[in-house]
């Protein structure tokens, strides 16, 4: 797997939020963390970017051990994140996030932005738009663009579909395999899990900060546990 997190366990200082639990995903593959509230689901992905103080387990990036390394280090070395609020600069045009998100390189961001905009047609169409001045998928599309300034080989994002509309939800889905397709490995949080599910190469149903179901998406969804009682029957 190129992320793989083994027997994550630890918290932010008291009881420990993560319990072994392990998590991953390979190139070109969508992978999902579901679970109910307080699963641990957000506080599993921080462990894989250093933000968690880890008592035991390891988190690999393409073979090597990234797990002394931090949060800057660990993007630097090909991990994007989409963070669930405040994830774009508002007073800033579509087209200045893009480029406040290529800040580690110093190469021609042009070809990037070229492609993100082959991805997200909606962002070539409002690049000189104030980014605060977007409907809330936009500005989601806005955020992953950003964090895909970095060209990650990794890209994480948490709960990208939190509060927005049903139709939003699904074309930022199309969005997001769009993302998949060109070879990314994409790992995502999300509330909406049967919809998430359904788009999942690799899905993780975490309970109480444990692996309770590990499997691909489609085998989830037809597992009579997991439907009656994670995804409401």
């Amino acid at each position: 797997m190129l992320l793989n997190g083994q027997n994550l366990t630890g918290g932010y200082g008291g009881a420990d939020i993560l319990k072994g639990c392990s998590l991953g995903v390979d190139r070109g593959e969508i992978a999902v963390i579901v679970g109910p509230n307080g699963a641990g689901k957000s506080t599993a992905m921080k462990a894989l970017l250093g933000m968690l103080n880890l008592r035991e387990g390891s988190v690999m990036l393409d073979g090597k051990d990234i797990s002394g390394l931090s949060t800057q280090a660990r993007i630097a070395e090909g991990i994007g994140f989409v963070p669930q609020t405040e994830n774009v600069f508002t007073s800033l045009s579509v087209e200045e996030n893009l480029q406040m998100g290529a800040y580690l390189r110093d190469d021609n961001i042009a070809d990037t932005i070229q492609l993100i905009y082959e991805l997200f047609p909606i962002l070539k169409e409002k690049r000189r738009q104030a980014a605060g001045e977007l409907s809330g998928g936009q500005r989601q599309q806005v955020a992953v663009g950003r964090a895909m300034m970095t060209r990650p080989a990794v890209l994480m994002l948490d709960e990208p579909t939190a509060g927005v509309s049903p139709i939003v939800m699904d074309e930022l889905f199309d969005r997001i395999i769009e993302v998949r397709n060109t070879g990314v490995a994409v790992l995502m949080v999300e509330q909406n899990a049967r919809q998430a599910l359904e788009i999942a190469d690799r899905g993780y149903v975490l309970v109480t900060g444990e692996n309770r179901f590990t499997d691909t998406g489609e085998a989830l969804l037809a597992d009579p546990e997991v439907r009656k009682s994670f995804l409401g029957g």
